[in-house]
């Protein structure tokens, strides 16, 4: 068989079966969905009443509910390496490694699954969106856009997620560097401030934080009158050059997760 179709089927078989347990158990979908609620219809109704915010010609609901999206594709997937730690302790992480299934076909197929669940948490902020009176594009062009750079951005961030549990190898470890990375990662990048208010550092800090670019696409795509800082061509070569590496690193990694 073509390696290339094979590498194929066998992603589809791993993601094919991690829908099937997420569609089985959809109450973590229906909990992650508290979140951006508290977030855009608190969080961005307040702040929406201060003046000093350099939104431009966008409200600041407008200005951040393209950023809570991020921020919720990214709180959801990078929990999703503990999953591989259960799989690791139940002994199904051994059985996978002895199917003749491509490691990296392991690793692209958990993406894949996390992009499809992605999609589930962006429809649930667009309903709460549409609630707000958010001024969504809802033309075909700017939709098809916000669903590729949604599941881009999920197969980032829990690729990563495997990545880090691949090296900390417990569930305990795994909570507390989850945690402590989804905080930093979301305040350094442009999902509820432009980047002309941060200090240089930073700035600095946010250009090499693959969610600023994820949020730069989404302004500048999902809302009506968005702009985005970055040529789309350049972030979506910046997500997908950061997923090679993510996908390449873990991909080495899992098979000592068996260990």
């Amino acid at each position: 068989m073509n390696p290339l179709r094979a590498f194929a089927r066998e992603t589809a078989a791993i993601a094919d079966a991690e829908v099937r347990k997420l569609m089985r158990d959809p109450t973590e979908l229906l909990s992650r969905a508290v979140q951006p609620v508290l977030w855009l219809a608190v969080f961005g109704q307040v702040f929406g009443r201060m003046r000093g915010m350099p939104t431009g010609t966008l409200s600041y609901l407008d200005f951040m509910a393209p950023g809570i999206l991020a921020q919720s594709i990214l709180f959801s997937a990078i929990f999703y390496g503990i999953a591989v730690i259960w799989e690791r302790d139940l002994g199904i992480v051994h059985k996978l490694l002895v199917t003749p299934a491509h490691r990296s076909a392991l690793v692209a197929g958990k993406a894949v699954a996390a992009g499809f669940r992605g999609l589930l948490q962006a429809a649930v902020v667009y309903v709460i969106a549409i609630l707000l009176h958010v001024g969504v594009r809802w033309d075909a062009a700017s939709i098809a856009v916000v669903v590729i750079a949604v599941f881009t951005g999920s197969c980032i961030f829990s690729t990563f997620s495997l990545f880090i549990a691949c090296i900390v190898k417990t569930r305990e470890r795994f909570m507390g560097i989850g945690q402590m990375m989804t905080m930093p990662l979301f305040f350094a990048s442009n999902a509820i401030y432009p980047l002309e208010m941060m200090p240089g550092w930073l700035k600095a800090l946010a250009r090499v934080n693959p969610l600023t670019y994820l949020v730069d696409v989404l302004r500048g795509t999902m809302i009506a009158g968005g702009a985005s800082a970055y040529a789309r061509t350049f972030s979506f070569a910046v997500m997908l050059g950061v997923l090679a590496v993510l996908v390449a690193l873990a991909s080495r990694l899992y098979p000592g997760l068996a260990r």
